[in-house]
């Protein structure tokens, strides 16, 4: 596969939001976290350290809710990712486990296929991301109740139908997207009103922030994961750590 890199426009969504009343999706989102961790503990929230996964933990703290945060070190993480994860710790004074890849399956991966040969098929993408991320969750989880994702409607074509609440059959647990139905203006006016850290990277054009060779910039009427993958077709941007199956 041949890959055409351009320039993009700079997208920043902090910039251009329509400031809006988060009063009553805060309320209703603190409601559903907190149902969260009254019935479901030990529960956990997978940060990827988006906007979205910003307000979580901001919610978290703020209101002493006993739910842990993982994160997922993929190795190709980008160095703003690493430093807000530095950043977020501190600020909040939390302790967030960071969970690694198989060193030797990563390592046997790139001896065969090469360092980037996620562009070379959707076969070998998968599979990067079946070892970088996918598995590494499925350890993350391990000894759960639930887990809670930033996900949203708006995020993308693959997630308009996203529950609120949803059974992760694979993992055997309960899954949450309490800001499933926010808007970005939403999550924007959240983040200034509360003087959220965010990653310096959506200054830049990145609504959406992966492993740094799989996520570009966006451009103006793009949807905000277009960065994703973008090489391939938009039904197939997701990473397999989200599979949307009936709500329970």
């Amino acid at each position: 596969m041949r890959l055409i890199y351009r320039d993009h426009a700079v997208f920043i969504p902090w910039k251009r939001f329509i400031a809006v009343d988060i009063d009553l999706p805060t309320t209703e989102t603190l409601a559903r976290l907190r149902a969260v961790a009254e019935r479901h503990t030990p529960a956990t929230l997978a940060a990827s350290f988006g906007a979205e996964d910003m307000v979580l933990i901001d919610l978290l703290a703020r209101h002493r809710l006993p739910i842990s945060v993982f994160t997922l070190d993929t190795g190709r993480l980008p160095e703003e990712t690493q430093s807000l994860i530095h950043v977020t710790a501190r600020r909040y004074g939390l302790a967030i486990t960071v969970v690694a890849p198989d060193a030797g399956e990563v390592e046997r991966y790139v001896s065969t296929h090469g360092p980037n040969a996620f562009y070379d098929s959707r076969a070998l993408r998968l599979e990067c991301c079946a070892i970088r991320k996918v598995r590494p969750l499925a350890r993350a989880l391990a000894g759960q109740r639930a887990w809670i994702t930033g996900q949203r409607r708006a995020q993308s074509v693959t997630r308009r139908a996203l529950p609120l609440q949803e059974w992760d059959a694979e993992h055997g647990i309960h899954k949450f997207n309490p800001l499933a139905d926010w808007s970005d203006d939403a999550v924007w006016t959240y983040v200034r009103t509360h003087d959220v850290p965010y990653n310096a990277l959506h200054d830049r054009g990145y609504p959406s922030i992966g492993c740094a060779p799989c996520t570009r910039a966006i451009t103006p009427g793009e949807d905000s994961r277009a960065g994703r993958w973008w090489w391939e077709s938009d039904e197939h941007r997701e990473c397999g750590l989200h599979t949307h199956r009936r709500a329970s």
